[in-house]
């Protein structure tokens, strides 16, 4: 580990950062950004930062030694979670030291320290940045200082809210309460409660004398207004009894039961449209068999069966998908047990559609360890991640299987070289009916519903599945099991 930390590289790097805001990025690339800036001038072997929920966390952003794990859930409970996240804000352990889960997937590595830090809003913690250290030294305050310093960067753009968080509304969403107000005849701001300057970012000193930041809706009504960065609020107004014009605002953030009924909305017009294809060949070519059958050649109807098979197919697979879906599907209550992960994945490559089948390039090696899950859910899993690499890139061009392993887990990549995947959008892929921009729903149908499976059924088995972009064009999906 390097004695002194690079100050200028720091701060020079720490400008392009800022450059980036102000030329209007947001969100995760600017975080991983920040990461890569810090980890040289730290020297830092590998940095992480994990996004927390009401639920527990998620790596969303890796650099370095750390990058294996990116994707990779945190439990609330995890013995490490609590550990790290308790006590002072800005902490540092020895990785042998630690008692969870994530202590094993770290055993036999070279890293031997960890700097921590919680990533707070008004008490609130939405996330912790990791920086991972080799060797015996022990990294010093100044690295303490920097690493604290970063998390708050980190956390200042959580205030933001411009593109974070990365999953939903992050604990400090959920834990608001309904904004009060009470505006006068002129609609001047008498009084702002703490629950409002949280949901607006308005404190009650810019609050109070002023204008409302959304429109009043009438006495006794409500009404959805949308925020310049995006979020959504349900506000409802009424008189105040006594004397004066004095009238009570309340609202609260609905962006989720926005984002729901658009889900709702875009889930039945994309799969009409995923229906109506299938359904409207079958029959076309059914109708063609039974009204012409005799003046068919044997050519031209076993062309219509074979198509009307394909179909068929193609169909079974978006109903399952959908009932899978509805039924927050996955491999249940079936122990995990082990399997041979290779002969696993070439067993579902043979059950793959015969056009794609012909795109697929096996690397595995002949040793790989066995795996700890429930081996009939790889096939959907494989299938889904091939036919999204296949969807998304040249008809023609190859898709690699590669496999590899570790002391502790077993993993499996499926790349290709398609369109690929922006930085932002590594995560927003798994979420369910989620298909990128209007554009590419145009351009690439489906219902959106692969990824978000493939997500369920893989953290089912105690496992994680990431994407990246690819070096060179294309996108990476990784799949990481328990070693059986």
């Amino acid at each position: 580990m390097q004695e002194r930390i690079d100050f200028p590289a720091l701060l020079a790097g720490h400008t392009v950062v800022i450059e980036m805001i102000n030329s209007g990025d947001a969100g995760l690339p600017v975080l991983t950004q920040l990461l890569r800036v810090a980890q040289p001038a730290l020297g830092a072997t590998g940095m992480a930062f994990v996004e927390f929920g009401p639920t527990g966390g998620r790596v969303i952003s890796a650099t370095g030694a750390a990058e294996w794990a990116l994707g990779r859930p945190l439990a609330a409970d995890d013995p490490d979670t609590v550990c790290l996240l308790a006590g002072p804000r800005v902490r540092q352990a020895r990785v042998d030291h630690l008692n969870g889960k994530l202590a094993g997937e770290l055993s036999g590595s070279d890293l031997h320290w960890m700097v921590v830090s919680r990533a707070e809003i008004g008490g609130h913690i939405v996330g912790s940045l990791h920086a991972l250290y080799s060797g015996d030294d022990e990294p010093g305050p100044d690295q303490q200082a920097v690493i604290g310093y970063l998390a708050s960067c980190m956390a200042h753009m959580y205030g933001d809210q411009s593109g974070l968080p990365v999953h939903g509304d992050g604990p400090v969403v959920a834990a608001l309460a309904d904004g009060l107000a009470v505006v006068d005849r002129d609609g001047h701001v008498r009084l702002w409660n703490p629950a409002a300057a949280q949901v607006t970012g308005r404190s009650v000193e810019q609050a109070l004398n002023a204008p409302l930041p959304f429109p009043l809706p009438p006495s006794g009504q409500v009404r959805d207004h949308r925020m310049p960065d995006g979020r959504w609020l349900r506000i409802t107004s009424g008189e105040l009894p006594g004397p004066g014009t004095l009238r009570v605002v309340t609202f609260r953030d609905i962006t989720d039961q926005q984002r729901r009924d658009h889900d709702r909305e875009l889930f039945v017009a994309v799969t009409s449209h995923e229906l109506r294809t299938p359904v409207t060949v079958i029959k076309g070519y059914a109708d063609t068999l039974t009204d012409h059958w005799e003046s068919l050649t044997e050519v031209d109807r076993r062309q219509a069966a074979r198509v009307i098979g394909q179909r068929a197919n193609e169909l079974a697979r978006l109903v399952d998908r959908l009932l899978s879906s509805a039924a927050e599907a996955g491999p249940g209550d079936d122990p995990a047990t082990p399997f041979d992960l290779g002969e696993a994945l070439r067993s579902a490559v043979g059950d793959l559609p015969a056009d794609l089948r012909r795109r697929l390039v096996l690397l595995l090696p002949t040793d790989l360890p066995k795996a700890l899950g429930h081996r009939p859910s790889l096939a959907t899993v494989l299938t889904e991640l091939t036919t999204n690499a296949g969807k998304y890139s040249a008809p023609d061009s190859p898709i690699e299987i590669t496999a590899s392993a570790d002391g502790q887990l077993v993993a499996f990549r499926v790349s290709d070289r398609g369109i690929g995947i922006r930085p932002e959008h590594v995560e927003r892929a798994f979420d369910r009916f989620w298909q990128g921009e209007s554009g590419d729903r145009r351009g690439y149908p489906g219902a959106g519903l692969g990824l978000y499976l493939v997500r369920r059924i893989v953290e089912q088995q105690n496992g994680w599945v990431s994407l990246r972009p690819r070096t060179g064009g294309g996108t990476v999906a990784e799949v990481r099991l328990p070693r059986g």
